[in-house]
């Protein structure tokens, strides 16, 4: 089923991104999904990773920390504590949140606490090594 379907990305404070997308690669608790349009409806979390969006022949890579995607047939939803453009991240922005994910890991007190943690500080390393 070829078609477009709007994508939000939200935040918090606001509205970060609205585009009617071809295809998104969604990084859920439970393994990444792809929502193209016509999708079943879903509710998931999200884990620390990178959001793949395909719209009008271009793609844009947008990592978000945690949150939650709400899926209908004609439209993704992403609620995200907090989200960057990947190709805007710099190696000392990254480097910062790294530092700062990794005494989230520290300090984490519970094993879901600890396996949100220690994706992130995985998700961030790899965005460094890409950065490097």
């Amino acid at each position: 089923m070829a078609g477009t379907f709007k994508f939000e990305l939200v935040s918090p404070e606001r509205v970060l991104l609205s585009i009617d997308a071809d295809q998104v690669v969604v990084p859920g608790s439970d393994g990444e999904f792809a929502v193209l349009a016509g999708h079943a409806p879903v509710i998931a979390t999200l884990r620390p990773g990178v959001l793949d969006v395909t719209a009008g022949g271009s793609k844009r890579r947008l990592f978000v920390k945690s949150g939650f995607a709400e899926v209908d047939p004609s439209r993704l939803t992403v609620l995200a504590e907090k989200a960057h453009d990947v190709e805007e991240m710099s190696s000392s922005a990254i480097a910062e949140e790294l530092k700062a994910a990794e005494a989230d890991l520290a300090a984490a007190k519970d094993d879901n606490a600890k396996r949100m943690a220690d994706t992130l500080v995985n998700e961030l390393k790899r965005l460094s090594a890409k950065a490097a």
